[in-house]
């Protein structure tokens, strides 16, 4: 039977954590640098282990202005000291509550620079590593992230997305070229699909690339990002798709 995982970047202040929780299999939780406090950490792990859902840390640059999505210069070690200290913070949450960090997934400017530069790849890789050797690396499929992840001896986990577009080398499509979002719901419903099914997805220009789909993100911040995730999840399972988390 086909599986995938379906994550969400959580306890953000978006106001749909409750709604989503119930929906997703892993949650990415925001560790207090682009967004997020112990309050919120704490009420957001106390959530997801009410309905079963794998905890992850969700660290990003230090930059709530401009909510972790504008790349910042820092050098290797601070990227590594960035990602240790705030999955740590939410490693002492989780284990407060009853639970566990299981995964890790760098958020925004972060993950986009991790996904195509090796050395940053590797600082955030040796971040998760000095938290935890079992914990899992989530990173966009086939990107310098996850090849320095498992370099660490870390597994990891391959990242698609549903309603974003690809480039013919497995990339995104960058936020700042046209078409760069899906906003046709039946469209990305049917990416989401295809990734699972066939492990391919058409790229920008019709050219067909494979792409390892160990866990969809689902975007949490949206407008209809509720709605959106009840129809993916309804598919999946429509379609026979196993859903469970990738730390099971």
């Amino acid at each position: 039977m086909p599986r995938i995982d379906l994550n969400c970047d959580l306890g953000e202040g978006a106001g749909h954590d409750t709604e989503l929780m119930s929906l997703i299999t892993s949650a990415n939780i925001a560790c207090g640098g682009h967004a997020g406090d112990a309050a919120m950490m704490r009420a957001t792990v106390l959530l997801a282990l009410q309905h079963g859902v794998a905890i992850g840390a969700h660290p990003g640059y230090e930059d709530r202005e401009h909510f972790g999505r504008r790349e910042l210069a820092l050098h290797a070690t601070q990227v590594r000291e960035l990602v240790e200290t705030q999955t740590r913070a939410l490693q002492t949450i989780a284990r407060a509550c009853g639970g566990r960090v299981v995964h890790v997934k760098p958020h925004g400017a972060l993950y986009n620079l991790a996904a195509r530069d090796a050395a940053v790849a590797r600082a955030v890789a040796e971040g998760v590593r000095a938290c935890g050797a079992e914990l899992i690396l989530c990173g966009l499929a086939g990107s310098a992230l996850t090849a320095a992840g498992e370099a660490c001896g870390l597994r990891v986990a391959h990242e698609v997305f549903a309603d974003r577009t690809y480039q013919t080398d497995g990339s995104l499509t960058p936020r700042s070229q046209a078409g760069a979002l899906i906003a046709n719901e039946a469209a990305a419903v049917a990416q989401a699909r295809r990734f699972v099914a066939e492990g391919r997805v058409r790229a920008l220009g019709g050219a067909e690339v494979a792409v390892r789909a160990d866990t969809l993100c689902l975007h949490g911040d949206g407008a209809h990002a509720v709605t959106f995730a009840r129809k993916i999840r309804a598919e999946f399972l429509r379609a026979g798709i196993d859903l469970k988390a990738f730390a099971a």
